[in-house]
C-alpha cells in the first residue's frame, strides 16, 4: 500500500466508547517496550507518528491510526508493566477485551515479540488470551538487529515454542532500524484488508 495520509483519529481512554468504525482494523499488541510505536512508525514511514519513549508503559490509550481512508492500525496499550498498579493494568486488560468484542472490523491481531528474549508468561497469556478470542494472532518478532544472523534462526525457534505456535502460524522477524520485514508486514495487511497494493 501506497501511504498517502494518515492520521491519529480516535483515542480511547479506559472510559471510551469504541468507535464503530466502517473501515477494516488491524491491531498490534505487545508487551511493553517490544517496539510497537516503533513498528507503526517504520510501517507509516513517519519519524514520529507514533510516540516512542524507552519508558515502558507509555501507551495507555487504544489509538486508532487512519491509512489512507482505506484501513485503521490500531495500538493498543502495552501490557506487563510493573510500575503500574493492579488495578490500572486491570482496566487496560477489560480495556483490550472490550475493544476485541466490540468491533465489528477488526482483521487480524499482530502480537510482538523481543526476539532476544524466550517468551515470557505475559506473552504466553497474551497470546492464548488472543486464541480464545477467536482470532490467531500473527508474531512478529521484533529488535532483530539486535541479534547476529547466526542466533536469528535459534531466537526463532524460541519464540514458537515459547507461545506454542503451530507449524502454519505466521513469525516475522522485523527490525525498525533496517525495516527488514516490513514489506511482509504490509503484504498481509494489504492481503487482509483485501487492498491491493
Amino acid at each position: 500500500m501506497v501511504i498517502k495520509e494518515v492520521s491519529l483519529e480516535t483515542v480511547c481512554g479506559i472510559t471510551s466508547k469504541i468507535p464503530d468504525n466502517q473501515l477494516p482494523e488491524i491491531a498490534f499488541a505487545g508487551k511493553s517496550n517490544v517496539g510497537k510505536s516503533s513498528l507503526i512508525n517504520a510501517l507509516m514511514n513517519r519519524k514520529s507518528l507514533a510516540r516512542t519513549s524507552s519508558q515502558p508503559g507509555k501507551t495507555q490509550t487504544i489509538n486508532f491510526y487512519n491509512i489512507n481512508d482505506v484501513m485503521y492500525l490500531v495500538d493498543l496499550p502495552g501490557y506487563g508493566y510493573a510500575k503500574v498498579s493492579e488495578s490500572e493494568r486491570a482496566k487496560w486488560g477489560k480495556m483490550i477485551e472490550n475493544y476485541l468484542h466490540k468491533s465489528k472490523q477488526l482483521k487480524a491481531i499482530f502480537l510482538l515479540i523481543d526476539i532476544r528474549h524466550t517468551p515470557g508468561a505475559n506473552d504466553k497469556t497474551m497470546y492464548d488470551w488472543i486464541v480464545y478470542q477467536g482470532y490467531q494472532p500473527i508474531i512478529i518478532a521484533t529488535k532483530l538487529d539486535k541479534l547476529k544472523r547466526s542466533q536469528v534462526q535459534k531466537a526463532l525457534k524460541e519464540v514458537r515454542t515459547g507461545l506454542g505456535l503451530k507449524s502454519g502460524d505466521i513469525v516475522i522477524p522485523f527490525s525498525a532500524q533496517t525495516k527488514q520485514g516490513r514489506d511482509e508486514i504490509w503484504a498481509l495487511m494489504d492481503e487482509l484488508v483485501g487492498e491491493d497494493a
